[in-house]
């Protein structure tokens, strides 16, 4: 696999100044995926703002991991419905011209 696109676990760990035990939590519950090469750990590029994001939920706001699960996937629908929205918009933008 190429590993261009990920960010190994070890180094994330180290500028974000967190455990290898927290993420490895985030993981088995299921917040995260860890992708796995070789014996390494890494996380996609694509994936770090939301880790970002549930990193400042935990740390700042103390907020467990069940609520972490809540706000993200309600986070997920809100994209999903500004999306749709969008397009509908842009769709009635036409038929108004």
């Amino acid at each position: 696999m190429n590993t261009k696109d990920l960010i190994p676990i070890e180094q994330f760990c180290k500028v974000y100044e967190i455990e290898f035990s927290f993420i490895n939590s985030l993981n088995e519950y299921g917040l995260i995926e860890l992708i796995y090469v070789d014996k390494d750990e890494f996380i996609k590029l694509e994936k770090i703002k939301e880790l970002e994001k549930i990193i400042r939920l935990h740390n700042d706001l103390g907020v467990n991991f069940e609520g972490i699960d809540i706000i993200t996937n309600l986070m997920h629908k809100i994209d999903s419905l500004q999306k749709r929205l969008n397009t509908i918009e842009n769709q009635l933008d036409v038929y108004n011209d």
